[in-house]
């Protein structure tokens, strides 16, 4: 109870926690006085004869007022506390640290940028933001930090993506938090926060194999990618595209981030490039999850 309540390992674990406890507060305060409030009223104003009559009330303007304005005001004034932090906790601070994360029945496969590959393990460095970017291989799971206040939903057929930066060193569990099948409740793991120096040195240790993005430059040269995207006659070119701006046949203008990359290989003539025609074939059901983030590690590595 303490680590889902009172300790947070995660810049934003206070904020939710304070926002939690506010809305705790309020709700107590106004239930303590309705309830004073009915039992005051059913004894002042009970009747005490047969045949009493209520006395004639009239009304008051300012208390009507009163009572609509202070809860408006305090359901404004939550609301723009709760969108802020969720606005903040989707999107990435710059420069944070991608990490690969494949949910499937019934584990999770991890894969950090530098190639270090983990199953049901992670760890990541302490004070440093940490990107997930989250994909299931099979049906809807969900990612749950507990500790962390990180609970994100991962659907089959997109990318999804969380952050979060750690504050305290330590062990913390992970679950799925959506039941994905007969071993659902196994589908479980533990975090570990490390100073960044262990966590470099651990990168480099034992089993690390090699980057997504190479091996998603062996995947783009073994599926027949370079034959088109080396020419810029036949197709656009690869380098610097990412999160770019790309016009399209129809006019409008986009920006190459993942979930555009991502529809692209498997659904080519969804959004069509200016300039070309729709002539790629379409990769759904040729290429895995996995594969697919390496691939687009790949492309996003291709800097001007």
């Amino acid at each position: 109870m303490g680590n889902l309540l009172f300790t947070g390992a995660s810049a934003h674990a206070k904020q939710v926690d304070t926002l939690f406890l506010l809305l705790l507060v309020i709700a107590v305060v106004f239930v303590v006085l309705i309830g004073v409030a009915m039992t005051v009223f059913v004894f002042k104003y009970r009747r005490s004869a047969v045949n009493q009559n209520p006395p004639l009330t009239t009304a008051s303007v300012p208390m009507e007022l009163a009572a609509a304005l202070v809860p408006l005001s305090l359901c404004l004034s939550l609301f723009g506390l709760g969108g802020r932090l969720f606005v903040d906790e989707r999107q990435p601070q710059s420069g944070a640290v991608e990490i690969r994360v494949l949910g499937k029945q019934w584990m999770w496969k991890i894969q950090h940028s530098q190639g270090r590959k983990e199953i049901n393990e992670l760890h990541v460095p302490l004070g440093r933001p940490v990107k997930l970017l989250l994909a299931s291989q099979d049906v809807i799971h969900d990612l749950f930090i507990p500790a962390f206040r990180l609970k994100q939903d991962i659907i089959p057929g997109r990318f999804t993506t969380e952050w979060f930066t750690a504050t305290s060193p330590g062990e913390y569990r992970f679950f799925c938090s959506q039941y994905c099948g007969t071993l659902h409740a196994g589908m479980q793991g533990t975090m570990y926060v490390m100073e960044p120096a262990a966590y470099q040195a651990w990168l480099e240790g034992k089993g690390k194999s090699e980057p997504p993005a190479v091996t998603g430059e062996k995947i783009f040269n073994s599926m027949g990618c370079m034959a088109c995207h080396s020419n810029a006659k036949l197709a656009p070119l690869l380098t610097g595209v990412y999160m770019s701006n790309v016009k399209l046949t129809t006019g409008a203008t986009v920006e190459a981030d993942v979930p555009y990359l991502r529809e692209s290989i498997l659904d080519p003539n969804a959004k069509v490039v200016f300039g070309y025609q729709p002539a790629m074939p379409s990769f759904r059901g040729r290429i895995t999850d996995e594969e697919l983030t390496q691939l687009l590690a790949y492309i996003k590595s291709l800097k001007q």
